[in-house]
């Protein structure tokens, strides 16, 4: 090589190293921006030439700046990604649904219906004190108002959750959008493939743009030659070559509240639980808070209807004069077990009482329930005619929406008793609540506007708390709806399960947590900056430069030398 080539391969070889220089120096620089992806300058051996028997180097050449990244690892970061923020919005609407709950604090719903019954028990014992019976009520009426409440703060909860998937839908087509812009600023600064360098600072926005959406909804991606990449969910594309889709919402009413899901905008490939913080919140509002919702109003359904059952077969200190159903047929001609009751009565009978006013004469009759399926099953309208031919003063009526009525002559009143087919209950006579589940529950507004018809006796009169002792036992009967277990049981386990999934959930978020960080961490060293590593580097690319100025300054003596001759 003449002394000419040699100098030209020196200044390469100083153009080299203080490239070599900058870019370490950037590394240190960025050695603590979050996202930032270490860059190597790649050089190699230049191409040799042949001059007569002897085969010379060129020196070194630069190939390129690459970013340190392991593509394999940030597929792997991407899933584990999904997979976490999946699991901790799930694991976080857990928290909310305990702290809801407050099992095990006071004021809890399990305290409430302890201080009803407990209150009820008092009334066993003085039937005939007001100011018990009153209570009693007004504990009813504290009692129905918090299952309302709490079936309202679940309701607010998921309407919430659905609130936070808006806000993902328009975070995730935001970047979107962004790795989009992305792919065409690296295409050009990195002319569209044709040079060896990697556009370092727009390749890491939008790997964290990537990084940002994996933890929204779970994708995959692959990187063309001209530096592009292709986005894709498991069951569609986001952005491919020149075409890219937004993510879109579809609102709909899930058991009385707005939600919303999420399908791709062009192909309406649906969305809502391939992955990532977007399933867990879907899931953990409609499988956990809307599972707990069906638990709950099942819970309140049975409370409601039970209670009822055994309330309407007693008396109050007061009979009725009138009375009319809280609960409406849909048809008054259909046999009452099909006729669109809120809750189905049985095949069985009750006892109606009529008595004067004036000398106190009762007459009794036994209303048959016919529901057993053979014959003419009783409908509304047979009841109606029942108890109109049972006793010539009293006269029962449908109401236009379908609701019994019951009207005593003047100077007659009329009771209940017995009742084993739950006819009473399912139409809202001489019941204690009203309502259908968690929603509308309440206090029957004939007991709410006067104690004495709290159904307190079995027929003994006013010192008579039979009735009272049943309805205070009623927490811990069997009950068929239920699987014949108690309503006591049935909140317990209720309680219990999501006390144990929610922990369940939690030990699966940490354990994802931990794998999660693990990934990060071969990332964080392989393509993470290492300022030790980063000043050797340094010393040297300066300790070559310094070594080639030297080199060039023994060139410019013997260019002396041969000039001097």
């Amino acid at each position: 090589m003449s002394l000419s080539g040699t100098l030209a391969a020196v200044g390469r070889s100083l153009e080299i190293f203080s490239t070599g220089i900058q870019v370490a120096g950037q590394n240190i620089s960025n050695s603590s921006t979050p996202g930032y992806i270490r860059e190597k300058l790649d050089i190699s051996t230049g191409l040799p030439y042949a001059s007569g028997s002897l085969i010379l180097g060129t020196g070194a050449k630069a190939n390129g700046i690459k970013q340190q990244i392991d593509l394999y690892l940030e597929t792997r970061i991407h899933s584990a990604n999904s997979e976490v923020s999946a699991s901790s919005a799930i694991t976080n609407i857990y928290r909310q649904l305990e702290s809801e709950l407050n099992a095990l604090g006071d004021g809890s719903l399990s305290d409430l219906v302890s201080g009803f019954l407990s209150t009820l028990h008092d009334v066993v014992n003085q039937p005939a004190s007001a100011a018990i019976r009153q209570f009693a009520v007004q504990d009813g009426q504290t009692l129905a108002g918090q299952f309302q409440s709490l079936r309202s703060r679940i309701d607010d909860i998921r309407a919430t959750q659905t609130i936070n998937v808006n806000s993902l839908v328009n975070e995730a087509n935001r970047l979107i959008d962004q790795v989009y812009k992305l792919n065409f600023d690296i295409q050009r600064a990195e002319l569209g493939g044709l040079i060896e360098s990697d556009a370092g600072a727009l390749r890491s926005q939008r790997y964290d743009a990537l990084t940002r959406l994996s933890e929204i909804i779970p994708i995959q991606f692959e990187e063309r030659a001209n530096g592009s990449v292709d986005v894709r969910t498991p069951s569609d594309y986001l952005i491919l070559a020149g075409s890219f889709q937004h993510l879109a919402t579809s609102t709909e009413v899930d058991r009385g509240v707005n939600v919303t899901y999420v399908r791709l905008d062009h192909t309406g490939t649906d969305v809502s639980h391939l992955g990532g913080e977007l399933k867990g919140i879907v899931e953990g509002r409609d499988d956990v808070l809307g599972g707990f919702v069906d638990n709950l109003d099942e819970y309140v359904s049975n409370f409601i209807y039970e209670f009822n059952k055994i309330h309407a077969s007693g008396q109050g200190i007061k009979r009725f004069d009138n009375v009319t159903g809280t609960y409406a047929a849909t048809d008054a001609t259909a046999a009452l077990n099909q006729a669109g009751l809120t809750f189905s009565p049985e095949h069985g009978s009750f006892e109606f009482t009529v008595a004067n006013q004036q000398t106190g004469i009762a007459e009794s009759s036994i209303i048959s329930i016919d529901l057993d399926g053979i014959g003419t099953d009783t409908s509304l309208a047979g009841l109606r005619d029942a108890l109109n031919a049972a006793n010539p003063h009293i006269t029962a009526s449908i109401t236009s929406d379908n609701r019994l009525k019951i009207i005593a002559a003047n100077g007659y009143e009329f009771s209940f008793a017995n009742d084993s087919s739950g006819v009473l209950a399912s139409l809202g006579i001489n019941t204690f609540f009203m309502g259908k589940n968690s929603t509308d529950v309440g206090v029957n507004s004939v007991i709410a506007n006067d104690h004495r018809y709290l159904a307190t006796s079995r027929g003994g009169g006013e010192s008579d708390g039979s009735n009272a002792q049943r309805l205070t036992d009623f927490i811990k009967q069997p009950v068929s709806g239920l699987g014949n277990v108690s309503l006591s049981e049935y909140y317990d386990s209720l309680v219990s399960n999501i006390a144990q999934m929610s922990a369940t959930s939690t030990t699966l978020t940490n354990g994802l947590q931990a794998y999660q960080d693990s990934l990060n961490s071969q990332r964080e060293q392989f393509s993470g900056v290492s300022l030790d590593e980063e000043a050797l580097m340094m010393m040297q690319f300066q300790r070559s430069y310094q070594a080639s100025a030297r080199l060039i300054g023994v060139i410019d003596e013997l260019f002396d030398v041969l000039l001097n001759i």
